[in-house]
């Protein structure tokens, strides 16, 4: 087996229990000398406590070895401050047992209690699991309470000797459920402190700030003042004395105390050293808001890299480059870190935005909707604080009650998707991404419960609904007008949206008869003419909505000669007052200031310029509470499952495609047979699972021949698979009718999918495999593989990203 080289992915930002960031990576041959530094900065107790006994000094030439590693059998990680070392961590395989490796944790005194153990043994188990190494051994004295600590409340299935001077650990590195749940736990409490001096600073220095009005850097100051900051401003200008009012500084070494944040809008070629300065003062943030970086080319990307990286291993969070900077409209920080024109008044809609140009836009438009933001984030090139960091922020935000997502790229798409579906239930999240409608994209999104709309304006008007109406009940639309071709649009795109506008109850047409007069047109749509008043609506709101047969309703207002918009919005508001568990909608067609009108307090009734894209919002929010409402999906035990014999099975392999003795094999170690027999009463089916270089492993199912082919009829979704991801998944194609039509048995289409995910979940090594056909036989039979195929990655280190982090 050829010797690895240095696995770059194993590269990752951390953060400790405190909220201090760190960088994480392997160590290189030319960490020797700042091995040997680590070391020697070392207590005596810590050094008694690593050696298990009496301390004994070791030689700087065997403390040079030591960073000379082969990653693969022998791997270290070390967390980094600065340009030292903070912690390291070590295993060594046992050469008689590949499965099991000892472990070694060392952390510098000054850095013990602040959470580096627990976080690198994260790292170190997620490496050493993608390595096929499943146990790692530790001991311990007694008296190291501290790491006793780390490895018991790790959520890991953990034993350990019995009590003496010395105690034996293993740890299963398999991710338990528990353990998972505690490390998203300690990440989430982690991420919320590191990014409390982002956006809730107490002082901001502007470093570039400018006397030229209407430059980047004078404007970000003004927002700052304008926006009522209650902390301290610095203006960093060698060249000023004062900027908008406020004195300003030569450098960030001459301010009178260490900023929380610091705004950095400097040619791109002095931002490092700015950002160096920065990290000397003691700044725990940084918005990088210059150009130049990443849109530049590969030297711009490199250069950016290495930015986050120092960053990171200096302790501070940085957003952007190439960003607009930070807005936080709660009153514990009324911050407008953003050299934006238009600030977003007060409300309760987060907003994250991967483009800096598209921000000024956003925040514009927002002002124009009268769309009020608690936050908003240009996180640029998002290389550091990313996209589910920040929703982490909002999730616990009492401010925020809707988040919007401009996302162009993922830093760590699990991730995203384990954040998103933990927050989606309690809040909805809408998000907007360039790429093809049917993609991996949409399947994360569908798994986390993301709303993912095709353009910024479909953004804005679901956002406008979910900001201040309830998600409907259902998906039943009672439709109220004063003309009838609206009404037919509005009728056709509730269709398009996935929403039904039935006939409305016996007792909802007595309601409007007796309102409206017998002749009352009081089908659905309800027609009131246009001779209709106020009165006229507020009746038939109150009647349709009333009915237990109708979840929501779009209120139509063409406006007839004598024009009484304004008494039409109040009985349109005095009728969604009444009944506040339906959402009301409304399209005020040729109006003007009716944005205005349907605002009373903190009562607002979304109105839209024309039907389709009420019926459209009304559809999102539909589909959202639908998937809020589902029971949420498990993990589930699979009987009969015996990864021992998969992995050695694998072991025995060569890269490429397996034989198909091996395949058999393994599906078989995994409950799922290989058996040619006849095809059954329906069409054969097909299960894949091909690796995405960014989603990592995405199981797609289908039916084979032209339902596939021509028809694009195939559903994806990316692995992990709950129980709840395989039923959506299996009843998700156009063809289900037939499928049902001829008895397929569900269940046991849905185990063979969950196995398959377990399976390429555990041996992150398959790098393709390909059940086809799939059998779908008579009913009582279930399902059958006529025939496998399965490849092995080509490389050694095949599968460490697809692993993913602890």
């Amino acid at each position: 087996m050829t010797t690895p080289p240095y696995p770059e992915d194993l590269e990752r930002p951390g953060l400790v229990r405190t909220g201090r960031s760190t960088f994480v990576r392997p160590i290189r041959p030319e960490d020797a000398d700042r091995l040997v530094a680590f070391v020697g900065s070392l207590s005596r107790a810590t050094l008694a406590y690593r050696s298990l006994g009496p301390v004994v000094r070791a030689r700087d030439d065997v403390i040079r070895r030591g960073a000379h590693v082969d990653y693969l059998d022998e791997l270290a990680l070390v967390a980094l401050s600065g340009d030292e070392i903070a912690g390291l961590v070590r295993y060594v395989r046992d050469p008689q047992d590949p499965e099991h490796a000892e472990v070694t944790f060392t952390i510098r005194d000054d850095h013990q209690s602040e959470g580096f153990g627990r976080l690198l043994l994260e790292h170190i188990a997620a490496a050493a699991r993608a390595r096929g190494i499943r146990v790692l051994e530790a001991d311990v004295l007694a008296d190291n309470t501290r790491m006793i600590d780390v490895f018991l409340g790790s959520g890991y299935r953990v034993e350990s000797g019995p009590p003496g001077q010395i105690i034996h650990f293993e740890i299963a590195v398999d991710p338990q459920a528990l353990a998972v749940a505690r490390a998203e736990r300690r990440e989430q409490t982690a991420v919320r402190r590191s990014l409390r001096p982002l956006l809730e600073p107490r002082s901001v220095a502007v470093i570039g700030a400018n006397r030229s009005s209407l430059t980047i850097g004078h404007e970000i100051v003004a927002n700052l003042l304008r926006g009522g900051f209650g902390g301290s401003v610095f203006p960093v200008n060698p060249q000023a004395e004062q900027i908008a009012g406020v004195r300003a500084y030569a450098s960030v070494r001459d301010l009178p105390e260490p900023p929380d944040l610091a705004v950095v809008a400097v040619r791109a070629d002095a931002v490092p050293d700015v950002v160096r300065q920065c990290a000397e003062a003691g700044v725990k943030a940084v918005v990088v808001v210059s150009t130049g970086f990443g849109e530049s080319g590969a030297g711009g990307r490199t250069s950016e890299r290495e930015l986050a990286r120092f960053a990171r291993a200096s302790g501070m969070r940085l957003v952007g480059p190439n960003c607009m900077g930070v807005v936080n409209t709660t009153p514990a920080a009324r911050l407008a870190a953003t050299f934006s024109p238009a600030l977003p008044s007060p409300g309760r809609v987060a907003m994250s935005s991967q483009s800096g140009p598209l921000g000024l836009a956003v925040l514009d438009f927002a002002r124009r909707l009268r769309l009020g933001f608690s936050g908003f984030v240009s996180v640029g090139h998002a290389v550091d604080v990313s996209t589910d960091e920040l929703l982490q922020w909002w999730e616990e935000d009492p401010g925020t009650s809707v988040i919007l997502l401009h996302v162009e790229a993922f830093g760590d798409p699990r991730r995203f998707a384990r954040v998103a579906r933990r927050i989606a239930p309690r809040k909805p999240i809408v998000a907007v991404h360039p790429g093809p409608a049917d993609s991996a994209v949409s399947s994360l999104f569908a798994q986390s419960g993301v709303i993912r709309t095709r353009g910024l304006q479909e953004l804005f008007d679901a956002a406008l609904l979910l900001a201040h109406q309830p998600p409907p009940p259902g998906n039943r639309v009672a439709v109220v007008t004063n003309a009838g071709g609206p009404a037919t649009l509005t009728v056709g795109a509730c269709a398009a949206s996935g929403l039904c506008v039935p006939a409305l109850g016996e007792r909802t047409r007595d309601a409007l008869r007796s309102a409206l007069g017998p002749r009352a047109d009081v089908s659905n749509p309800v027609d009131l003419t246009p001779m209709a008043a106020a009165a006229h609506y507020r009746q038939a709101l109150d009647a349709v909505l009333a009915d237990d047969g109708i979840d929501a309703a779009v209120v139509l207002f063409m406006p007839p000669l004598a024009d009484k918009a304004d008494e039409v919005a109040s009985a349109i508001l005095d009728a969604a007052a009444a009944r506040p568990e339906k959402p009301v909608v409304a399209s005020f067609l040729g109006g003007a200031g009716v944005a205005d009108l349907l605002h009373r307090g903190d009562l607002v009734v979304p109105t839209y310029a024309f039907p389709e894209a009420a019926a459209g919002s009304l559809g999102h929010a539909a589909a959202y509470q639908a998937w809020r409402s589902t029971p949420a999906g498990v993990l589930p035990d699979l009987p009969g499952v015996d990864a021992e014999r998969a992995r050695s099975l694998v072991a025995a392999c060569g890269p490429g495609t397996v034989p198909a003795a091996v395949a058999t094999g393994l599906l078989a170690a995994y409950g799922i047979a290989v058996r040619d027999t006849e095809p059954g009463p329906g069409p054969d089916a097909f299960l894949s699972v091909g690796a995405d270089p960014v989603f990592g492993p995405v199981v797609s199912f289908g039916l084979t021949g032209d339902y596939a082919d021509l028809m694009a009829d195939v559903a994806h979704r990316v692995t992990p698979l709950s129980d709840r991801d395989a039923r959506e998944m299996v009843r998700s194609l156009r063809a289900t009718p037939l499928l049902e039509k001829r008895g397929v048995e569900f269940a046991a289409l849905e185990e063979t999918v969950l196995r398959i995910s377990a399976m390429v979940e555990d041996l992150p090594e398959i790098e393709a495999l390909e059940l086809r056909p799939v059998r779908l036989l008579p009913p009582g039979d279930g399902v059958a593989v006529a025939h496998a195929t399965i490849r092995l990655a080509d490389d050694a280190t095949a599968g460490i990203v697809k692993g993913g982090p602890a």
